[in-house]
């Protein structure tokens, strides 16, 4: 499977074919999934009989904490592997090159934390306690993947380099360090 992914990583395509590609995946991860991780979610709250989490304006706040930096940082992330990498976030249409610059240079998957987060603000926006978890699960699985397939792949692909980016960057817990001429504040 990962030699599959790496010889169609190998075709590049045009920045139209690239844009329409995002438009057709943007319905999916904009509205499909966190519509599936609601619906599973409040099925869940039923079922298991969970309390909602509370009202405004708890759940407003929280849930836009949440949504606006994770949704920018997601969105940041894709943009930066449109233009730097010259790809999408599909394996189908993938980067031509090693993306290292903001938001990577904070942590290797600055996408996958970003949509984490805005799918959990979702959830605490509309009460339900099985969304969330809903969203941790499929979390969960989608690190994973990332780790198990992704980070292979990109050796294969990007190969010292990538390896080279690895030891220096966090998976997903990002980092954030001052340039070698900037002080700590006090």
């Amino acid at each position: 499977m990962k030699n599959k992914l790496v010889e169609q990583a190998k075709h590049e395509y045009t920045p139209r074919q690239r844009l329409i590609f995002l438009l057709f995946l943007a319905p999916v991860f904009l509205g499909l999934l966190p519509g599936l991780f609601l619906a599973l979610g409040s099925s869940l709250d039923r079922w298991l009989q969970l309390p909602q989490i509370p009202t405004q304006p708890f759940n407003i706040i929280l849930g836009a904490v949440l949504i606006l930096p994770g949704g920018a940082f997601a969105l940041w992330s894709i943009y930066r592997q449109y233009t730097i990498g010259r790809g999408t976030p599909g394996p189908l249409v993938a980067t031509q090159q090693l993306v290292v610059q903001p938001p990577y240079t904070y942590c290797r998957n600055p996408m996958a934390l970003g949509t984490i987060l805005a799918y959990l603000g979702v959830s605490v926006l509309c009460r339900t306690p099985g969304g969330m978890a809903v969203v941790l699960l499929f979390s969960g699985l989608l690190l994973i993947y990332i780790k198990q397939v992704e980070e292979e792949e990109m050796i294969l692909r990007f190969g010292p380099p990538y390896l080279a980016y690895k030891e220096r960057t966090p998976f997903l817990i990002p980092h954030f360090t001052l340039k070698s001429n900037q002080k700590p504040p006090d």
